[in-house]
C-alpha cells in the first residue's frame, strides 16, 4: 500500500511539472493556409518578357524590367526561384532582390510578401489590366562574405533565375519567355540560348531566342571584355573569359586535351543530351568561383593561370570533366524525387549518391581518358580520396544515405568537426568509391567481359539528342545493373548506403588492382593539392593548418584531437619555435620511433595553452601500390576509348 502511494505521488508530481504553471499564459497557434497556387501542367496564357541591364559592372547592380501578361483580374502570386537544380537546396538569393515595384496600366500595385514562403509576392490585378510591369534590382555580392561575386569591371556571370520572377500555378516548362540582356560596349557573351547581338550607345544588347522559363533558368550567361571561343566538336564549344587577355594564351595541345574530353565522354556514354553544349569558363581572381551544371552548358570558375600555369594545375582540371558529365548524370537522368515541376516545390536528395557520386567517378575517369590530367595524377587523386575515408570516423554513426540530406541541413555553411559530423562531400567521394566497387564486381562476376562502361551506355546512352529529364529510382539503377550481370544489386547498394560502424568501401580499388598504402613522402599531386589547403598532416597527427598556422581541420579521435587541438585555434609554436609549415613537418618526422611527444603552443584569442601530441609513426601520405602484374581493372578503366 505504501509503495502504491509513493508511486502515485511520483506520477502526480511528474504530471504536474509537465503542465503549464497556474497563472501562466498558454497561447494556441495561429492557423495558416498555403495560398500559393500549386504548379499545374497547363500552358501559361502569354509570354513573359525580361530585360536586364547588366552594364553597372563596377557595383554589380543588375536592373530588371519584366512584363507578365495576365488572363484575369484578382490575386496573383509571383515567385522568385527558390529550389534551384544543381544546388540541391533552397538557395535562391532572395536577399539580393531590392527595389521591387509592380505596375498595371501605369499605376503602382501594392504587393505583399508571403509570410510562410518569403520567395513569394502577392498582388491584386485590377480588372482592366492585361499585363503587369515589374521593376527591381538584383544586387550582386561586392565582398566574398556576402555570397558569390557575380560582376567585376571586366566580367559578368548572369544567372537568369536571379533576375526574374515567374507566375505561380504553372509548370515552369509551360511558361513562355523572351529574355534580353545589355552588357558594356565592346563586350561579348556566351550561353546555351542562341542570341542576336546589337551594339548601341549604351552597350551591346543580346536578344535571346524565345524559350520556356525552365530552360531560361537553366541557361546562364558569361560575358566579359576579354573572351575567346574554341570549337571542341561540332556540338560543343569552350567559351573562356578572363581578367586579362594574357590569361587566354592556351596552347594547341591544351585545347586538344579539351577536345579529347568531349570525344571520350561521347564514347563513354554513347549519346549526347544536348543540341549544343557551351562550357562557360571564367579565369578570374575577382569573379566568384563556381562549378555548376546545366543541361546544355556549365559554369566553371578557375584561377587566372588555368592555361598559363598548366604544369601546376592538375587539381583544378577535374572541374570541366565533372560538370560535363552532369549533362548525362543529373540533368538528363535525374532522381525521381529530385525532379520538380517548378522552383518552389521542395527537392528530395536521396539519389545524390548517383547524381554526384557517379559524376565524381566519371569526372576522374574522363580526365585520365582524355589526357586532361595524367593517369598517374588521377591515381594519386583517387588514393587521396581513399585515404580520407580510411580515416573517416563519422561513418561510425552516420550512414552515407543520410549525407544526401546535407545540402538542405547545412547549405554549405562551415562546420567545426567535419570528419565526425560528415558533409555533402561524402556522397561525392564515398559515392565514387561505391561505384568503383561496382565496376570491380562487374568485372569479376563477368570474367572481365563487363564493366561500369556497360552500365553507363545502358543507363545514360539512350534517346540521343533528348535534353529533357528521364527520371529514375534506386530500383531502376539496380535493374540496369542486373541487365549487365545478374546479382542482388539492390541489396548491395542498400547495404552500402545504410551501413554504419564498418570500414570505408575502399576495397573496390584493390579489387581493381591498386592497394591503398601510406608512405613518408607525398605524391606530386598531393603536394600540388596541398598548396590550396595549407599543411595537411591529417593522415599522421590528424590536423590541417593554413599558412598562418590556423587549424582548419582536426580529425575526430586522431592524436591531435586527443591532445585537445580544435578547429580555429592557431599554432603559435612547434617544439618551442615559432610556427612554420616546415617546423611542423620536421617535428612529425623527428618524433618517429621516440617517446617524446610533439609539443604545440596554441593560441585561442588571448589565451595560450600547451598541448603534447603523442604520435611516433612519422609522416604518412596515401598512395596506391599496384597489385599483381599486367593491367588491372583500374588500368583498363582509365585507358582512353
Amino acid at each position: 500500500m505504501i509503495r502504491s502511494l509513493i508511486a502515485a505521488s511520483l506520477l502526480i508530481g511528474t504530471v504536474a511539472v509537465a503542465q503549464v504553471p497556474p497563472g501562466n499564459s498558454a497561447p494556441q497557434p495561429v492557423p495558416f493556409a498555403d495560398t500559393i497556387p500549386a504548379a499545374r501542367d497547363v500552358a501559361y496564357p502569354g509570354t513573359l518578357t525580361v530585360d536586364v541591364d547588366a552594364t553597372d559592372t563596377a557595383r554589380g547592380i543588375f536592373r530588371v524590367r519584366e512584363t507578365i501578361p495576365v488572363a484575369q483580374a484578382g490575386r496573383m502570386t509571383l515567385l522568385f526561384p527558390k529550389w534551384l537544380p544543381g544546388a540541391h537546396t533552397p538557395r535562391g538569393e532572395i536577399e539580393k532582390l531590392a527595389g521591387l515595384v509592380v505596375r498595371a496600366n501605369g499605376r503602382i500595385l501594392p504587393w505583399t510578401r508571403d509570410t510562410v514562403d518569403v520567395f513569394a509576392f502577392h498582388v491584386d490585378v485590377p480588372s482592366a489590366a492585361r499585363k503587369i510591369d515589374i521593376e527591381f534590382q538584383f544586387l550582386s555580392a561586392t565582398k566574398a562574405d556576402q555570397g558569390r561575386i557575380a560582376a567585376t569591371p571586366n566580367m559578368v556571370s548572369l544567372q537568369p533565375n536571379s533576375v526574374s520572377l515567374y507566375p505561380a500555378g504553372y509548370f515552369t516548362r509551360r511558361i513562355p519567355v523572351k529574355f534580353t540582356a545589355r552588357f558594356p560596349a565592346g563586350w561579348t557573351a556566351a550561353g546555351a540560348l542562341k542570341a542576336k547581338a546589337t551594339s548601341g550607345p549604351d552597350g551591346v544588347t543580346y536578344a535571346y531566342e524565345p524559350t520556356n522559363y525552365e530552360v531560361l533558368a537553366d541557361s546562364p550567361i558569361l560575358a566579359g571584355k576579354y573572351g575567346k571561343t574554341w570549337a571542341l566538336s561540332p556540338r560543343v564549344n569552350l567559351n573562356v573569359f578572363a581578367d586579362s587577355p594574357d590569361n587566354l594564351a592556351a596552347t594547341p595541345e591544351q585545347i586538344d586535351a579539351h577536345k579529347r574530353l568531349v570525344e571520350q565522354a561521347v564514347k563513354t556514354f554513347g549519346a549526347q543530351h544536348y543540341d549544343h553544349y557551351e562550357f562557360l569558363l571564367s579565369l578570374s581572381d575577382q569573379l566568384g568561383t563556381i562549378g555548376l551544371e546545366h543541361h546544355r552548358s556549365s559554369e566553371n570558375g578557375a584561377p587566372t593561370g588555368y592555361f598559363t600555369d598548366w604544369a601546376n594545375g592538375a587539381v583544378r582540371r577535374n572541374l570541366l570533366p565533372h560538370e560535363f558529365t552532369h549533362s548525362w548524370d543529373g540533368k538528363f537522368r535525374r532522381g525521381a524525387d529530385l525532379w520538380t515541376p517548378d522552383f518552389r516545390t521542395p527537392m528530395r536528395d536521396s539519389l545524390l549518391w548517383v547524381y554526384e557520386g557517379q559524376t565524381q567517378f566519371w569526372g576522374y575517369v574522363l580526365q585520365a581518358r582524355s589526357g586532361l590530367v595524367s593517369k598517374q595524377d588521377t591515381l594519386d587523386a583517387l588514393a587521396a580520396i581513399a585515404g580520407t575515408y580510411d580515416l573517416a570516423p563519422g561513418r561510425q554513426w552516420r550512414p552515407l544515405i543520410d549525407t544526401t540530406n546535407d545540402p538542405i541541413i547545412s547549405q554549405r555553411r562551415p562546420r567545426g568537426w567535419t570528419s565526425w559530423q560528415r558533409s555533402e562531400g561524402d556522397y561525392y567521394n564515398e559515392g565514387l568509391m561505391v561505384w568503383m566497387e561496382v565496376d570491380a564486381m562487374l568485372r569479376q562476376k563477368s570474367g572481365g567481359a563487363k564493366s561500369i562502361d556497360d552500365f553507363s551506355r545502358a543507363f545514360f546512352g539512350v534517346r540521343d539528342g533528348d535534353w529533357g529529364e528521364l527520371t529514375y529510382t534506386l530500383d531502376d539503377v539496380a535493374a540496369t545493373l542486373n541487365g549487365i550481370v545478374p546479382f542482388d544489386w539492390a541489396g548491395f547498394l542498400k547495404t552500402r548506403l545504410t551501413e554504419t560502424g564498418k570500414p570505408a568501401p575502399v576495397q573496390g580499388f584493390a579489387m581493381n588492382g591498386y592497394k591503398l598504402v601510406y608512405t613518408p613522402v607525398p605524391t606530386p599531386y598531393f603536394t600540388q593539392a596541398e598548396k590550396a589547403r595549407g599543411t595537411d598532416a591529417s593522415y599522421s597527427i590528424g590536423l590541417v593548418a593554413d599558412k598562418d598556422g590556423i587549424v582548419t581541420a582536426s580529425i575526430w579521435e586522431s592524436p591531435a584531437f586527443k591532445a585537445g587541438v580544435d578547429v580555429g585555434t592557431t599554432i603559435a609554436a612547434v617544439n618551442g619555435q615559432a610556427w612554420s609549415r616546415d617546423r611542423l613537418l620536421a617535428a612529425i618526422a623527428a618524433a618517429q620511433g621516440t617517446k617524446e611527444p610533439i609539443r604545440l603552443l596554441l593560441k585561442d584569442g588571448d589565451r595560450y595553452r600547451d598541448v603534447a601530441i603523442d604520435y611516433h609513426s612519422g609522416p604518412r601520405y596515401p598512395r596506391f601500390e599496384k597489385v599483381g602484374t599486367g593491367d588491372g581493372g583500374l588500368d583498363r578503366l582509365l585507358a582512353p576509348r
